[in-house]
């Protein structure tokens, strides 16, 4: 039964990461028409709301949130939201690929909350396959760390926050009452309050514009569905399947899917570093996936 919940939460481990993945290159491209970053993050978290919403109820899941709840939930609900506003503002001011590497030590950050905080047990080989991810990850996006036209400062600061932001959100995941909800419920509430949260901003920055065209839904819709809903529902199941240090982990799917997008969709080329950090990744999750031998005792005969 172990062994199973295990499959489980690494397949959605992958899955969520590798969905997550997709998140850049329609963040781009909307912010490319000239969409704010209030308003590309209000659209995203509010048809990925809508979306599970009407899921729930179709499996006839229950949303009345208990009062002792709300606290937790808003709380993680701000932890995703600032994760998300400073990944956009991090893509928007210096290159995805130097934003991804900063990201991308978030993995760390959780390792080290669970051992710190929480008395996870030191894993060897965890953290080296963490480390190797990481490894993995700069060498990936080597190829495009320079900065852009934006503020560099602003841009590194963003991606810093991010780490701790994004770490805290998984840990708390794990080690709150927030456990106690159904996952379905739960993503929704997140996504939900995040949504009013950057529609606010929104309205009290530059306002918020309608839609309308055909290309604009399609990217709002990729950004929402499986970069947004899929991504985050996935996340909390592996979460509670596997702990918050293995779902960081294979939270390394993430750059690869960025990179086959943007070789398949952009034209961009695979250096033979991109090739090398896409063996580090594999190695890295490959190096999980079988679960530890467990010590037989020692015959006393």
């Amino acid at each position: 039964m172990e062994s199973i919940v295990r499959i489980k939460g690494i397949a959605y481990a992958l899955l969520s990461s590798a969905s997550f993945g997709l998140s850049p290159c329609f963040t781009l491209l909307l912010l490319g028409e000239g969409f704010t970053s209030f308003e590309v993050l209000a659209y995203r978290w509010g048809i990925a709301t809508l979306f599970l919403v009407g899921c729930g109820l179709w499996a006839g899941r229950r949303f009345l949130l208990p009062r002792r709840m709300w606290g937790v939930v808003g709380l993680l609900s701000l932890l995703r939201a600032a994760t998300s506003f400073s990944l956009i503002v991090a893509y928007a001011n210096i290159a995805t690929g130097a934003a991804s590497i900063i990201h991308f030590m978030y993995p760390l950050a959780v390792a080290a909350a669970m051992i710190l905080f929480f008395g996870e047990r030191r894993s060897v080989r965890v953290l080296a396959a963490i480390a190797l991810s990481v490894a993995g990850t700069v060498l990936l996006s080597s190829g495009n760390t320079g900065p852009e036209t934006g503020n560099a400062v602003a841009g590194m600061t963003a991606a810093t926050v991010s780490i701790f932001s994004y770490g805290a959100y998984i840990v708390g995941m794990r080690k709150s009452r927030a456990a106690e909800l159904d996952s379905t419920v739960l993503t929704c509430y997140v996504m939900g309050i995040g949504a009013l949260l950057f529609i606010l901003g929104g309205v009290c920055t530059d306002g918020m514009r309608l839609a309308t065209g055909g290309r604009e839904w399609l990217w709002i819709l990729g950004l929402a569905l499986p970069a947004t809903a899929l991504s985050n529902l996935t996340l909390v199941k592996a979460i509670r399947a596997i702990g918050p240090t293995l779902t960081a982990l294979f939270g390394a799917m993430e750059p690869l899917t960025a990179v086959a997008v943007g070789i398949a969709l952009f034209g961009e080329r695979l250096t033979p570093w991109g090739i090398a950090g896409i063996a580090a990744i594999l190695a890295a999750v490959g190096m999980t996936l079988v679960p530890p031998r467990s010590r037989e005792p020692q015959s006393t005969d």
